[in-house]
This record gives C-alpha cells, structure tokens and sequence, in this order.
C-alpha cells in the first residue's frame, strides 16, 4: 500500500511517506520521543511554537486533565530561534523525517522575520504558522480570529520564506470557512485543522481557575467531532491540502479525517497516554487500506465530501 502524502511539491515541496504526525507541542522538538519510538518513521515531526526570543511560559499549573481529554496551559515555552538553528537543526540535517518548525509572534512582523531567518537553515523542511494558540495574552489565537489578520500574518510569511508554508487555524471563531479561504488567498499551500478550544476548570476548594494563566486550551478526544466538522467544511471550499488535527487516538480516527477532506494528520494528546501510538496510527491506516483494496492513500481523501 502506498500510503505517501505530497502536500507541497517542487523543489522545496513537502512529501511525506505517510500522512501520520505529531501536534505542534506535544513532541518536543523530536529529540525527546526519538529513544520512545523509531521517529524516522513517521510523515513529519513538527516541533513546539518558535518565537524570536526565548520565552519562560505560563505559571503552574499548566495541565488539567479532564473527561476525555485534558486542558493545556503552557503558553509557548521555548528556547527562542537562534538556540533552535545553533542547537536543534544540525541534528534535524541528519535524520530522513522532514521537520516542520511551528513559528509564532506577538506581532505581525515577528512572523516574517522568524520564516526569513529559517528559510535558509539545513534541517528544515516547512513552516507551520500559529495563528491559533489559545493561551498566550498577546498574539496567538488573535491573528486566528480575523480573516484580514489571518491573511496579514500569511502573507508576510509566505514573502519570507520559501519553505513550505503551513497555517494553524482556530477552532475559535465563528465561521473556519472564512478563515481558511482568507489564508489560502494569502498564499498558504497547507492548511491545518484545528488547533486546541478555548477552556477551563475551576478548583473547588481554592475557589480559583486551576490553571495558572486561568484558562488554557482543550484537546483530546471531546474535540474531534468539532474538529473533524470544520476539516469537512473547510475541504469544500478550499483547494490545497489539509491536515486534519483534534482529538486523533486510533486508525479509524485519523480515517475519519482523511475521508472528510485532510491529505494528513496531526496526533497530539494521545501521545501523552501511549507514545506509540503516532506508528500504530500509521499501521492501522496500512492494514484498512490493505484490507479494503486501496492501493494508495490518495483514493481515500475527501472520499466522503
């Protein structure tokens, strides 16, 4: 069964040997799961959110689990992109599973200059544009929120950059249609399909938000029937690929997505529970193909539009 996945081709395009990959800050920037699973196996590995400087994150509590799934607070922890090129890159330059870098900024401009300066860094093979986290005060889920910030913070990436570009949309807004065809004016070749929902929880006893940052976002399994809803919306209206993220646990989950439109999928909160699970996706998705007679993975996308 061939179960690769072109999202963007030519010579800087995006081929992935299948269409199984982790959600941006669930895996770390790759190193982390590498001595849990054979990493080399999966479509893609898409690293944490990149800002230009470092950033510490959000208070603790930062994570809350909740009935079929859990709250996140973290709010874009990490080590800034000049530690990212000097010390993660070199290492992505010698593995054969292309590394997608989640960027995000507290302004439009941020964006630019984050594609710009990792436009031309060995070890990356594509941008994924956060215009969608939830639990940062300023920037995130706002650009998300707005067709014309939306389409802003895309075009000045898409100039910058010649790497493949990915956006990340919010479940959060009112109409993901809208959303989605403003970015894919703008020039995104990818969309992706949805980032965390909006929640929180309240400790009953302290009478305060359990989070730290008071509210974070929601993921796991209570998502996916949102997400896959917005993934067969926004397939019908747009005409490059999808990956389809929210709530993916097993084969039939990330099948589910395929069928309503999504070339690919991002797994997120399930790695959490079994590490594992990114590859036996992957293999479940190879049996149901073997067992169905579909020879490649491309006959099963949208199949249900």
């Amino acid at each position: 069964m061939d179960l690769t996945t072109e999202l963007v081709s030519g010579t800087r395009g995006l081929k992935l040997k299948n269409p199984v990959m982790n959600a941006s800050g669930t895996f770390g920037y790759g190193t982390e799961y590498s001595s849990l699973i054979d990493i080399q196996e999966l479509g893609a590995v898409v690293t944490k959110g990149t800002t230009i400087e470092s950033r510490a994150g959000n208070p603790q509590p930062r994570l809350k689990e909740t009935p079929a799934g859990m709250l996140n607070s973290i709010g874009l922890q990490n080590i800034g992109v000049e530690a990212v090129i000097a010390q993660k890159a070199p290492l992505w330059a010698t593995w054969r599973v292309p590394v997608i870098v989640n960027i995000a900024g507290s302004q439009v401009e941020d964006y630019a200059v984050l594609a710009s300066r990792l436009s031309v860094v060995d070890g990356v093979s594509g941008l994924e544009v956060n215009i969608s986290c939830p639990n940062v005060k300023a920037g995130g889920v706002a650009f998300g929120a707005s067709p014309r910030m939306a389409a802003e913070v895309t075009r000045g990436v898409v100039s910058s950059t010649t790497l493949p570009v990915i956006v990340k949309l919010s479940p959060n807004v009112s109409d993901i249609v809208e959303i989605a065809v403003a970015v894919r004016e703008a020039g995104a070749h990818v969309l992706c399909l949805v980032n965390t929902l909006r929640g929180t929880a309240i400790d009953i006893n302290s009478r305060r938000p359990f989070l730290g940052n008071g509210m974070g976002g929601l993921s796991g399994p209570a998502i996916r029937p949102v997400a896959l809803a917005m993934v067969y919306q926004a397939a019908k209206m747009v005409d490059i690929p999808i990956i389809g993220c929210g709530g993916i646990a097993t084969a039939a989950d990330a099948l589910e997505f395929i069928m309503a439109g999504a070339s690919a999928v991002q797994v997120g909160a399930a790695q959490f529970v079994d590490p594992s699970s990114l590859l036996r996706i992957a293999e479940g998705i190879d049996e149901f193909m073997e067992r169905e007679g579909v020879k490649y993975l491309s006959e099963l996308v949208g199949v249900a539009l």
